[in-house]
């Protein structure tokens, strides 16, 4: 018989250790560790029984047992010193604070994310987009940034990953009460839950209820769409991360965007905190914020639709995190259409003003689709890639957008992402930095030029602790794994020996699409094999990695993997471990010597498990791609040849395969052991001081969150508040420009282009002056910016390296034709070249290219 109602009863805490409510609920604790011991020290057991959940423990623990804790003074002062830690965090002075003496930086930053990985005990997440955006919130939390936090509450999360017997991954959805979670609902004055609403098509009405979790500083709210108010379909919207598609998709997106900023004009009002001066888009999911900012300005203040989309331009970013168009969300346009028209109009903006903006209206794109990421390409004045290699990739990839421009001035930029440092270090390596050099600086971007004060045969000696820790953890996960595949009590006994501390242990771990490779390795099974089992200097791989549910040719990889592993001659050294997650990842980094990564160049956006690996004393052997490409030094690990220009993939994979298994036996493996009459490998560990002093301060978070705020959020919000300012003056001028330019720009043309200054055999410093005779219709020469683009000239007349001189209106030569002039001095030497083009030009434009308008000589 089913319960027809279903109560969460917890015990209730005595007076003594009430802080514990707020130490359980706040994530913090999540990358405090000594917090995390206190709830431990309560009860073992319990503590691994509920899976290092504090909420789950204080809800387990008998009241007996909680009244003989509040009886122990001792255990009392230290939960008391938590709560006095907990408090002075959120008070004391951070980089923020500082940052912002000038009060230019943005007073409150919306951060949109469809998935946040915080901790393993809130499963908000698939894979690295989650991960990255948790990070970004603790991050912030730790300097101060302002952020709020958007996102969905999927009542089954992602899903839990088993094996069958043949090795096909399984999925399981377990439902999550948000009352078993460290969430807390947000209510009205009058205790009734808040609720969002959004119009749907046929005259329905989707409502929504918002939790709080609360990470460090960073409140972080999500919508959760199983409200009595809905019918089923609208309860089973928020449902599942990345569940069903067409309808059930783009309404889930339509929830975050649309009713993420409902949720914070309510949040807003409910707590006095500032409206968002910046809106971040972290990838294409929420995009259709801006729709809703829009309908705001429209209604609001009077604005009409073009004169909106400029304020709202103006304070959003856009960040991509996809190298593939396959990543991108993509709708029928019909279907957007029927989602925006009739009883499910958003007011002041109909839906043949919305279509336009996600149309991949350009050379390459297709008709009647609505591109998501194209929507927050066009809606944000600032975008970016998440590492260099991979904004070139964007560039290249989103060019379309803007027509007759070089790919370097597409307007995407690149801030490489970075990891939580406190949230990924093993306490095991922080304590060994914090004895030797007497600062907790392992964790931020100081100290890691002293690592190598850190005695070797410590430093050593601590990593095979941490082999030995994964390695529990390993075989723990084998056995219940195995278990659940069929096997008896009296067939598992073989996983009790999995795996050896003192061998080379390599670790691949992540998401299971194809451009990932996650069989490479098995390209010559004979040879890894091999590897594997050389009885002088063998290796052990640890990996792991969900497949998506509808991904049945990455399930077959995973099958392929998990079938190899079974092979009884190897399996003591290689296993497939199920349902990757946060908890997993913890264990995996600091216990692998290696972290491999393997990916088809240039599609690994940036990657940052083997940034997670290297804080933890790990070398990372890796393709050139994604982060590895720009700070790869030679020396901080390994990069792995590609076979770059090979179209047969076969091919490719074979080469790239071969170079894989060489630099493992000639390079990797004979390092490792080579050792000393200690047993301790010095070159070795000279590469991993290397390691940790050369990546330690650039793949932390925290560098990664200061440079949002400083290239991106607050430049945003400086734009923001310009175009807002004198009852938004400067949006409704730019709208008025934009409509000019668009509807002239065809009838300018660089007619004539002359220069002298120079002979025939110019000299290095000499002075080119060049005259351009342009006609530029009804437009004024102080709306355009005619500009000599100089640089070298390649066989095809192509320029590279180029400089830019804007040129001045010299004379009106009437009928709409004028002369400019520019002088420059030519520094450099070889061959030359420059051209002429008209731009637009206007104060509130944040680059050149902004309107996708040009016309070149």
């Amino acid at each position: 018989m089913r319960a027809i109602r279903r109560f969460h009863v917890r015990t209730a805490l005595p007076e003594a250790l009430t802080p514990l409510s707020e130490l359980a609920t706040n994530l913090r604790w999540s990358w405090d560790s000594r917090t995390r011991e206190i709830f431990h020290d309560m009860d073992p057991q319990a503590w691994s029984r509920v899976h290092q959940d504090p909420v789950a423990l204080l809800a387990a623990l008998t009241p007996d047992r909680l009244n003989a804790l509040a009886n122990d003074p001792g255990f009392v002062g230290r939960v008391h010193h938590a709560s006095e830690r907990l408090h002075d965090y959120l008070r004391k002075p951070v980089w923020f604070d500082g940052f912002n003496g000038d009060q230019l930086a943005p007073a409150s930053i919306a951060y949109f994310s469809a998935e946040f990985g915080i901790t393993h005990v809130l499963p908000q997440y698939s894979g690295g987009l989650g991960i990255l955006a948790g990070d970004h919130l603790k991050s912030a939390s730790d300097l101060g940034v302002p952020i709020v936090g958007i996102g969905l509450f999927y009542k089954s999360g992602y899903f839990k990953q088993r094996l069958s017997a043949d090795g096909w991954q399984q999925e399981q959805y377990p439902l999550l009460d948000p009352d078993d979670l460290p969430l807390s609902l947000v209510r009205e004055a009058d205790g009734t839950p808040a609720q969002v609403q959004l119009a749907l098509p046929e005259g329905r009405t989707l409502h929504a209820h918002i939790w709080k979790a609360q990470v460090g500083r960073v409140p972080l709210l999500l919508l959760d769409s199983d409200v009595v108010a809905n019918d089923q379909a609208g309860r089973e919207l928020t449902g599942r991360l990345y569940g069903g598609g067409g309808d059930q998709r783009l309404q889930q997106e339509m929830l975050l965007g649309i009713g993420g900023v409902r949720a914070l004009r309510i949040w807003s009002r409910l707590t006095g905190a500032p409206a968002p001066e910046v809106y971040h888009c972290n990838e294409g999911h929420a995009g259709f914020l801006s729709v809703e900012r829009i309908s705001e300005l429209v209604t609001g203040s009077g604005l009409s639709f073009e004169q909106a989309a400029q304020v709202v331009r103006a304070s959003n970013v856009f960040t991509t995190h996809t190298p593939v168009p396959a990543g991108i969300d993509r709708f029928d346009a019909e279907l957007v259409r029927i989602h925006f028209s009739g009883s499910a109009e958003i007011a002041g903006v109909p839906a043949a003003s919305i279509l336009p903006i996600g149309a991949e209206s350009y050379e390459g794109g297709s008709d009647g689709i609505f591109n998501m990421a194209v929507m927050g390409l066009r809606m944000a004045q600032r975008c970016n890639g998440v590492s260099q290699l991979h904004g070139v990739v964007s560039r290249e990839m989103f060019d379309g957008l803007w027509p007759g421009f070089d790919d370097s001035e597409v307007p995407i930029t690149s801030i490489t992402n970075g990891v939580h440092a406190p949230t990924w270090m093993d306490r095991k390596v922080v304590d060994l930095g914090r004895k030797h050099l007497g600062i907790d600086g392992v964790r931020e971007v100081f100290g890691w030029d002293q690592v190598h004060r850190i005695p070797r045969h410590e430093l050593w000696a601590v990593k095979r602790e941490l082999r030995e820790q994964l390695i529990a953890d390993v075989r723990e996960r084998m056995r219940k794994s195995a278990r659940h595949r069929g096997a008896t009590l009296a067939e598992v006994g073989w996983t009790r020996s999995i795996l050896d501390p003192d061998v080379l242990t390599i670790g691949f771990a992540r998401r299971v699409p194809t451009y990932k490779r996650l069989t490479l390795m098995l390209r010559d099974p004979d040879r890894l094999k091999a590897l594997l089992l050389d009885p002088d200097r063998p290796i052990q791989l640890v990996i792991a990695g969900k497949s998506h549910p509808a991904d049945e040719t990455g399930k077959k990889l995973i099958q392929q993997m998990v079938r190899f592993a079974d092979d009884p001659a190897i399996r003591h050294r290689i296993v497939f471990l199920p349902n990757y997650d946060i908890a997993m990842a913890q264990q995996l980094y600091p216990g692998v010597d290696v972290w491999l990564n393997n990916p088809l160049r240039p599609f690994e956006a940036c990657g940052t498990s083997g940034m997670k690996a290297a804080l933890n004393g790990a070398l990372n052997l890796s393709i050139l791609d994604g982060w590895w490409d720009e700070w790869y030094d030679g020396n901080n690990g390994w990069a792995i040849p590609t076979a770059d220009g090979i179209e047969d993939e076969d091919r490719r994979d074979d080469i790239e395969s071969a170079a894989l298994y060489d630099l493992i036996e000639t390079q990797v493996a004979a390092r490792f052991y080579d050792v000393d009459e200690d047993g301790v490998p010095h070159h070795w560990l000279e590469m991993v001081e290397h390691s940790l002093k050369s990546l330690g301060p650039k793949v932390l978070a925290t560098r990664m969150v200061q440079d949002y705020t400083s290239l991106l959020y607050t430049p945003a919000a400086i734009a923001g508040r310009a175009a807002a300012a004198d009852q938004f003056e400067l949006a409704k001028q730019l709208a008025a420009y934009g409509e000019v330019a668009r509807a002239q720009f065809h009838n300018v043309q660089v007619e004539h282009v002359e220069s002298d200054g120079v002979g025939d055999a110019p000299l290095f410093g000499d002075e080119l002056v060049v005259r351009a005779y342009v006609r530029l219709g009804e437009l004024r020469p102080e709306q355009v910016a005619v500009q000599v683009v100089h640089g070298r000239a390649g066989e095809t007349d192509e320029l590279t390296d180029v400089e830019i001189v804007q040129m001045s209106a010299t004379e009106d030569l009437g009928d709409g034709r004028f002369r400019f002039d520019g002088t420059f001095a030519m520094t450099r030497t070889g061959a030359f070249g420059y051209s002429v083009r008209v731009l637009p030009a206007h104060e509130g434009l944040a680059s050149a290219a902004e309107l996708g308008l040009v016309v070149n000589a």
